[in-house]
């Protein structure tokens, strides 16, 4: 069995860099990348004559290393070019708009300020009351289709010019 390892262990380590580096492809966290660096140390040992159990050591020790050292800057590295801009519901919460429907705690539309319109409902931590037509209203949370919405501090009455506005 030590002469099967020893004479083809290089194509174990073939096999196994293919594969975290495949796996990688699909996580993109650095981990298997450390990995198949490891594994290739652990060929690059086997080229040089080390019994397969020292390739083993080699490869185990590289990839703890790479992992204890260089993943953690390369992670810090990716996240701070990150787009910083909110998206998704991420990017409502927090909208203003108006009130197009009369909005209750069962439903009706508002139109936000980046124009979208939406169904809406009243919060209900807020206290129980309608929302009338160019009430200005403020978005708390998403749920599904459906903004809840919350009376903004300043609200006025609605106007043609406003409704332009948004």
């Amino acid at each position: 069995m030590t002469d099967f390892l020893d004479s083809y262990a290089w194509i174990i380590w073939l096999g196994l860099i293919l594969l975290f580096v495949v796996i990688e492809m699909f996580t993109l966290e650095f981990t298997f990348l450390m990995i198949a660096i490891g594994s290739l140390g652990g060929l690059i040992a086997g080229v040089f004559g080390a019994p397969w159990y020292i390739q083993i050591v080699v490869a185990a020790v590289l990839s703890l290393l790479l992992l204890l050292t260089l993943r953690p800057p390369l992670l810090r590295l990716l996240k701070r070019g990150g787009d910083p801009s909110r998206s998704n519901v991420d990017a409502l919460l927090g909208l203003e708009g108006l009130v197009v429907d009369q909005v209750t705690s069962t439903g009706g539309q508002v139109k936000l300020t980046n124009g979208d319109i939406w169904t809406a409902r009243v919060s209900p931590l807020t206290q129980s009351r309608e929302l009338r037509r160019g009430e200005r209203v403020l978005v708390t949370a998403i749920d599904g289709a459906t903004a809840v919405v919350v009376p903004a501090e300043r609200s006025t009455e609605y106007t043609e010019h406003k409704e332009g506005s948004l």
